[in-house]
């Protein structure tokens, strides 16, 4: 159960920024029922799946109104230009902008997920960096709790 819980609140947590994943993670270590490698791997699969919403958005290929009207103002478009103009012809940057987010959430990986859609960058590559840097966070932050709550 706990399982099926992380996942489908770390999907919630990806679309709806206000819900604190991090909090939940710290709690669910308590547990103790599961590794820490197979919680953080549950949460970021939940994590990309929620992103790729985000990033789907970006793309144009799920209409939200209010988004376009966000990415075409003229601050919005002229930030997308210099990403676009970063981004072009350098794919090992691009995927290290998107491990870099993923990880340590700079830039946020909400704005990044949409960013990514926008450029077009491979859904795999999305897939790829966003579940090795969810990953990588989710794990540590559980194991960083779990030896707290043992020194407890």
């Amino acid at each position: 159960m706990l399982l099926v819980a992380t996942f489908l609140y770390s999907a919630a947590a990806a679309v709806a920024a206000f819900l604190a994943l991090e909090g939940y993670l710290a709690v669910a270590a308590t547990d103790g029922t599961y590794p820490a490698a197979l919680l953080a791997g549950v949460a970021a699969a939940g994590q990309v799946l929620g992103k790729l919403l985000w990033y789907w958005a970006g793309a144009g290929t799920t209409r939200l109104p209010w988004l376009r009207r966000r990415l075409e103002s003229p601050r919005v478009a002229a930030a997308l230009a210099r990403w676009r103009d970063r981004a072009d012809g350098r794919p090992v940057y691009l995927a290290l902008v998107l491990l870099a987010s993923a990880f340590a959430g700079l830039p946020p990986f909400m704005v990044m997920s949409v960013v990514a859609g926008v450029l077009r960058v491979r859904v795999w590559l999305f897939v790829a960096t966003g579940l090795a840097g969810r990953f990588a966070r989710f794990w540590l932050l559980l194991e960083a709790a779990q030896y707290a709550w043992f020194l407890l």
